[in-house]
């Protein structure tokens, strides 16, 4: 499933993938769309990130909107969650960065209203029990 928003002059997409009951969610765009940053979290545990170094040593800061999606949708995950997230607009402009929470709130009301709408029922994984092992 695409979502997309543009604002300034820019767009912003995230492209959400079901994996049986998880979830890969792709948060790209700008003029050169990239993994930035790694976000994880499921309805009950934390979120997690892991930033990448940028072309000039710093930590990419996408994070910010994988982490804004991330909470707008956690109560409603089936599974497991990984957000990548890497934005990348040439020159921004301080008005591109400010409406970019905007543009990832509206993401994450996409992605959230598809979520209620969208029924996960994928097949329970079957365990060997504590004394029962592969033949």
């Amino acid at each position: 499933m695409k979502f997309t928003v543009t604002q300034e002059n820019y767009t912003m997409i995230a492209d959400v993938e079901a994996i049986g009951k998880d979830l890969l969610i792709k948060i790209t765009g700008g003029d050169t769309p990239h993994i930035g940053t790694v976000t994880t979290l499921t309805k009950m545990t934390d979120l997690e990130t892991i930033r990448y170094p940028s072309h000039d040593g710093r930590l990419h800061k996408d994070d910010v909107l994988a982490v804004r999606v991330g909470k707008m949708i956690q109560a409603d995950l089936p599974g497991s969650c990984t957000i990548t997230a890497g934005v990348h607009v040439n020159h921004i402009s301080k008005k591109q960065i400010m409406v970019s929470a905007l543009m990832s709130k509206n993401l994450g009301e996409q992605i959230k209203k598809w979520l209620e709408q969208t029924n996960f029922d994928a097949p329970e994984p079957v365990y060997y029990s504590d004394n029962e092992n592969p033949q």
